[in-house]
């Protein structure tokens, strides 16, 4: 499927400022994808479709998680998290994509998990340091994006739950999970 295509789909499903956090995302992670040697292509339609469920009615979005029998612990974590895996089975029915890496990439763009792709990485990364994106800490992982792929990574997510932290939110266990395999294979390559 080709940009203008894919763009057709998505910006009347989204707010005219989450349709330009989309454009900086699929600019950040093309961007990426070239400087780690990732596929720009793949890169382009996940970082696309990556907010495809964002604004689906949450009723919508829950069935769906039960329907197709979905981690239940996503209902018990705050619903921003639904978007991601929800999209990637609407843009699979919907849209009718079929590549399983642009799909995860999607399905753990907010989460992560264990042993995440390049692209999963790229996706999720992009999500984080868009040029649109203003909050404390993203200047840093920014910079750390531009030598080192999983440093920045690690740094994105240890920023999102030292500030659930703060909140006093539950952090998703995916989340957790993905931080802790980035911290112990970092370690095993020093």
């Amino acid at each position: 499927m080709n940009r203008e295509k894919a763009l057709q789909i998505i910006k009347d499903k989204m707010t005219e400022h989450r349709y330009i956090h989309t454009l900086g995302v699929m600019e950040t992670a093309i961007s990426l994808a070239e400087r780690y040697d990732g596929d720009p292509e793949k890169a382009e339609i996940a970082a696309i479709f990556h907010d495809y469920a964002k604004f689906r009615p949450k009723d919508e979005m829950k069935q769906i998680i039960i329907e197709q029998n979905m981690s239940k612990e996503l209902l018990s974590h705050h619903m921003e998290l639904w978007h991601a895996p929800v999209g990637a089975y609407l843009v699979r029915t919907e849209v009718g994509i079929e590549d399983e890496e642009v799909l995860n990439a999607i399905k753990y763009h907010t989460s992560g998990r264990t042993q995440m792709t390049l692209l999963e990485k790229i996706i999720y990364l992009a999500d984080y340091i868009e040029p649109n994106r203003h909050f404390p800490g993203v200047e840093e992982v920014r910079e750390m994006a531009q030598n080192n792929l999983d440093d920045a990574v690690k740094q994105a997510m240890k920023n999102t739950i030292q500030f659930l932290m703060k909140k006093n939110q539950p952090i998703f266990p995916d989340t957790f999970h993905a931080y802790n395999d980035l911290v112990m294979n970092g370690k095993k390559e020093e």
